[in-house]
């Protein structure tokens, strides 16, 4: 997580990405002639993502997780043929031909207890099953589908914010600044997983209620607001850096010299040269925000049953780890690929977007 703060410095604009559609300064990537005669900037950032292996490699591999972990319906009722939901102690499965049962005699130490079936690479508990009997591969794409979503809507609601606050703060300056950056600099002086960690275990305790609106302990809304407002300053930080240097700029200043409104300003002149942080952003956060609600689940203060997230899972297998490894292994390699994949195609998209653009640091 260190690597999100170097991501954030305030009032260092300069090496943020940046393209201009109002009057400012065209990124290099859009003006080096290596998109067709007559492309427009998008096109020619496409292009360019095209061109970046690596990039392209990252988007097959999270079409693939993302393919894969929406079919999970299709794959417990079709290939594994079983509820990976509902407790399977007394069940049984074929392996070579022979009925055994899900949960067998443990043969370590003086061989009392039960341990679940190990990885039997067929259709039925491919990848074995967990304490419960369930089967670890059904439970692996469901939980998929929780992480993914949490992470997706979490850094698309952490980038909307935080373009707001930072158009906001940017703009007006003054008091709205200084009263927008001092309560950025609250948020920023709390440990990240410990600021979470308090917030998870409030509002599991009472949920959320406000007015009409009311969001139960086992919402996935609550895991999605707790990782946006920890994460909005580390956004909100940089794009108020860069409104405040694209507040000085002439053609700012032209708009407001022929008595262009806030909202005009806002909207046509600064949000088109800031559009492309935010678009950086966004796999960036996906990443840090899949991470940290997986840590969550993992101390069962994030998603909670009846739904399962990859988090969850580990948390399921910690006690299986020397004899079913497989049920840690598996949502922890998944974890890592698709971190992986987010924060190669985010370089990606900064590069395509602003070769010159240097955001110091990775997730």
């Amino acid at each position: 997580m260190s690597s999100i703060a170097s991501l954030a410095p305030d009032g260092e604009p300069a090496d943020l990405p940046e393209i201009a559609t109002g009057g400012g300064k065209p990124s290099p990537a859009m003006v080096s002639g290596s998109g067709s005669a007559g492309s427009g900037p998008w096109r020619t950032a496409w292009i360019e993502l095209r061109r970046n292996i690596w990039a392209m490699t990252s988007i097959v591999v999270l079409a693939i997780v993302v393919v894969a972990c929406l079919a999970a319906p299709l794959y417990a009722n079709f290939v594994a043929q079983t509820d990976p939901f509902v407790s399977n102690l007394e069940g049984t499965t074929v392996v070579d031909g022979k009925t055994v049962p899900v949960m067998q005699q443990s043969t370590a130490g003086l061989g009392l207890g039960v341990v679940p079936i190990g990885p039997t690479w067929s259709r039925h508990f491919a990848l074995g099953a967990d304490q419960q009997g369930r089967d670890l591969a059904s439970r692996l794409l469901y939980g998929g589908r929780n992480t993914l979503l949490v992470g997706a809507i979490s850094a698309l609601l952490i980038c909307v914010f935080a373009a707001v606050v930072g158009l906001i703060a940017g703009y007006y300056g003054g008091i709205v600044d200084v009263g927008v950056s001092r309560l950025l600099d609250v948020l920023w002086a709390f440990p990240v997983y410990l600021f979470a960690i308090c917030l998870s275990v409030v509002v599991l305790t009472r949920g959320i209620s406000v007015g009409p609106l009311s969001i139960g302990a086992d919402s996935l809304l609550l895991p999605i607001l707790i990782i946006t407002v920890i994460y909005i300053a580390y956004v909100a930080r940089p794009i108020r850096g860069q409104v405040l240097s694209l507040r000085r700029r002439e053609f700012v200043q032209a708009a407001e010299g022929i008595g262009c409104s806030d909202w005009r300003i806002i909207t046509r002149d600064l949000l088109p040269n800031i559009l492309t942080t935010i678009i950086v952003f966004i796999p960036l956060m996906a990443a840090i925000a899949m991470l940290t609600e997986s840590a969550l689940s993992f101390l069962s203060i994030g998603v909670q049953p009846p739904n399962a997230s990859w988090g969850t899972i580990i948390n399921d297998g910690q006690d299986l780890i020397y004899t079913r490894p497989m049920v840690d292994i598996a949502p922890g390699i998944l974890i890592a690929v698709t971190v992986l994949a987010l924060n190669v195609l985010g370089d990606g998209v900064r590069d395509a977007l602003d070769p010159n653009a240097k955001l110091r640091g990775s997730v």
